[in-house]
């Protein structure tokens, strides 16, 4: 039993100090709810596994193998991989020769581009909000407040100047001009994140080391930043997420070398007078899912405290 605890904890299910375990009515309720909330992405990967004739059966085929013969006929369906091949390398024309659709390179672009620009923003973010925390100025909930305006805004509504600001500067298609927006809009998030961390840390250790003779980013770097690092992670996965996800700037903004896969899911649209290839479109999506699931699952102990924004005291 030891060993099991062992593995599961490993795996990062962790029993939290001072909570008690629920019981079986408490788990069963909660595995329905979470059950519930993932079906539409449960049905999106199954979708992915269907041909096409198969994703728009009625009614409708959800079981991939008829498990004891209990299962009708009608509802179950033949599994296949041809889906996730034709995302990268399929006929764009009927009876055409296979061709690269170009969505290894628009995968690389969304990774490297929400990585960078998060990354970029975290950097600048953190050190303005260490800042604003301890070196507050006159009127600082006045600037937090304008730094919070410039992300409340809809994107429809600054798309015009953004566009023709790109074009003036000749950022329009390239890599630095959409990882500079994406970065700018990242950081009022992550220095009101960063900040409510650092307000959180005792002033006297800091007060402590100054008195040692520590300077001030030593007093960053080595006292403030390794107590924060709950909140960085946080932080890094919310703003991954809200970047990942982002549609209008990329597809205005973006050229074809620049291309994000939400712009490029827009190609699986058509099927050549046949309808959505919803197959390949859910292919996409299942795919698309995968790197912010594995950064969510393996950061997942620093989450609560990142929605909670610091509230929640050890």
């Amino acid at each position: 039993m030891a060993e099991v605890t062992s593995i599961w904890e490993k795996l990062g299910f962790r029993k939290a100090s001072g909570v008690s375990e629920a019981g079986w009515g408490q788990t069963l309720f909660a595995g329905l709810i979470s059950l519930i909330y993932f079906l539409p992405v449960l049905l999106i990967i199954i979708t992915s596994f269907k041909l096409q004739t198969e994703a728009l059966s009625i009614p409708p085929k959800f079981m991939p193998t008829n498990l004891f013969g209990l299962i009708p006929d009608a509802y179950v369906f033949s599994p296949t991989l041809e889906n996730y091949t034709s995302v990268f390398s399929r006929a764009m024309t009927s009876g055409g020769v296979a061709e690269n659709t170009g969505f290894d390179r628009y995968f690389f672009n969304s990774i490297m581009i929400a990585s960078v620009s998060v990354l970029l923003a975290l950097v600048i973010g953190t050190l303005a909000a260490f800042g604003f925390s301890r070196y507050p100025l006159k009127g600082n909930d006045t600037y937090l407040f304008v730094i919070l305006t410039t992300r409340m805004l809809p994107a429809i509504v600054v798309i015009i100047p953004i566009i023709l600001m790109f074009r003036v500067a000749g950022l329009s298609g390239s890599y630095l001009g959409i990882i500079m927006l994406y970065t700018a809009f990242n950081l009022p998030f992550t220095i009101w994140m960063m900040k409510s961390f650092f307000d959180e840390l005792s002033l006297d250790v800091e007060d402590a080391a100054r008195l040692d003779g520590s300077s001030g980013l030593k007093v960053f770097f080595k006292i403030c930043l390794p107590q924060v690092l709950a909140g960085l992670a946080a932080t890094f996965v919310f703003g991954l997420i809200l970047t990942w996800n982002e549609f209008l700037f990329a597809l205005l903004l973006t050229g074809i070398d620049t291309r994000t896969v939400p712009v490029a899911m827009s190609q699986a649209v058509a099927g050549g007078g046949i309808g959505v290839l919803w197959g390949l479109l859910a292919a996409i999506e299942t795919l698309f899912l995968i790197p912010v699931f594995f950064v969510t699952f393996f950061l997942q102990d620093h989450l609560l405290r990142g929605v909670t924004f610091g509230t929640v005291k050890r």
